[in-house]
């Protein structure tokens, strides 16, 4: 039965995935200009009141930006570096100096993301998996900002055409399978694919797109 469920979640994402592009263009000049090809991902400032929020969104951001074409930093070993060097937390991370992060590590381009909202969200009959978070791509020399995005994604379950004691049933099983399979790995997933893919407003390819 979770197994069903949780495919049948899937397969919700993947409807709503494919009717979630935003309308109009984004201005691309600085970016153009920029040419990045490395991205130095900082982790995550988490606003939510989740506590894990930050490493678990950070973990789902390497495959979709090498994906795009750029190399990435490895995300693990960068977080590990910045807190050997006395940052212990993401908020400490962001207020770095960008000529340091050019001293020690050189990259063309820094990620910085701000989590505003996470996690799983039960009412009565229902829940929802919800990931919101803006990502901004600065040039790593200037500071000039090369591209931002708004993340937003919810995953919801609902009425499964059983009635009021479908529902209610349906609700109980959510909160069981919530507390077994964490939803937001893949709801951050699928809302990074939306925010960097997104035609006229996602980030454009890379030098190293694979053709």
């Amino acid at each position: 039965m979770i197994r069903s469920i949780v495919c049948g979640s899937l397969m919700l994402l993947a409807l709503l995935s494919s009717g979630c592009a935003t309308q109009g263009s984004y201005d691309y000049s600085a970016l153009q200009a920029s040419k990045p090809r490395s991205i130095l991902v900082i982790p995550p400032m988490n606003n939510s009141v989740e506590i894990n929020a930050s490493n678990i969104y950070l973990s789902t951001l390497s495959r979709p930006l090498a994906e795009k074409g750029y190399y990435v930093f490895p995300v693990a070993v960068i977080n590990q570096f910045l807190q050997e060097n006395g940052l212990q937390s993401p908020a400490d991370m962001h207020d770095v100096p960008l000529d340091k992060f050019a001293e020690h590590l050189n990259p063309d381009a820094i990620l910085y993301i701000v989590i505003e909202d996470w996690g799983q969200k039960y009412e009565i009959l229902s829940s929802t998996t919800v990931v919101k978070a803006n990502m901004t791509l600065v040039d790593a020399k200037t500071g000039t900002t090369l591209w931002e995005t708004r993340v937003s994604y919810a995953q919801g379950s609902g009425d499964n055409g059983g009635g009021l004691v479908g529902m209610l049933v349906q609700a109980v099983v959510d909160q069981v399978v919530g507390t077994m399979v964490d939803q937001t790995p893949t709801v951050a997933r699928a809302a990074n694919n939306i925010a960097i893919n997104n035609p006229g407003q996602g980030l454009l390819n890379g030098p190293y797109r694979a053709q």
